[in-house]
């Protein structure tokens, strides 16, 4: 399994826990061994994010199309998918986590240049979701909220890709389901 495969969803959906157990494995079952993806990387978008430490604009609800918060935001995007495409390029499987919802979505499968390319929505409930946030010590949601990330989420974002509803899976059983509809991951 080797390419570029680009896991998303909204704030704790559990992007970062499964992009990281697809690397570096969990407790093997008869569909993934230990080391699912031996040779692989992880790429955080969020890290690109806050590589800025001067200047740094958030793209928050209300921001100005085309202003500074969406050029920082598609910069982030632009260095991100550079990345997956030199660890690909070194013979790393490139695992990719970002918030990439409604068109950015589409507007990311064409930065990344490396083939095969696959796309993992993790879609658990807002209600999950909502549990999820509140048991957490920090807050990542801030000016967003749990119901309007999940609206762009199910009512903009293209149906491209493995969508999961995670809601009542453990991380093992994501992978597993992951794994499982690889194909149905692949974009391109």
């Amino acid at each position: 399994m080797r390419g570029v495969v680009v896991v998303t969803g909204v704030m704790v959906a559990g992007k970062s826990t499964v992009a990281q157990a697809l690397v570096m494995g969990v407790p093997p079952t008869p569909f993934r061994q230990w080391g699912s993806l031996p040779r692989s990387a992880h790429v955080r978008g969020d890290v690109f994010r806050r590589m800025i430490v001067s200047g740094r604009e958030e793209f928050v609800p209300g921001a100005a199309p085309g202003g500074e918060a969406e050029a920082q935001l598609r910069l982030r995007h632009r260095l991100s998918a550079a990345t997956a495409d030199a660890y690909a390029e070194a013979g790393f499987t490139a695992v990719v986590q970002d918030v990439l919802l409604g068109e950015e979505l589409s507007a990311y499968v064409d930065l990344v240049r490396t083939r095969p390319l696959y796309v993992v929505v993790l879609a658990p409930s807002p209600e999950t979701v909502a549990d999820r946030e509140a048991g957490r010590e920090r807050n990542g949601y801030g000016a967003w909220t749990v119901e309007g990330l999940d609206g762009a989420l199910r009512a903009s974002t293209p149906r491209i890709g493995l969508w999961l509803d995670t809601s009542a899976l453990t991380v093992a059983e994501t992978v597993d389901a992951i794994l499982a509809g690889w194909e149905r991951a692949r974009v391109a």
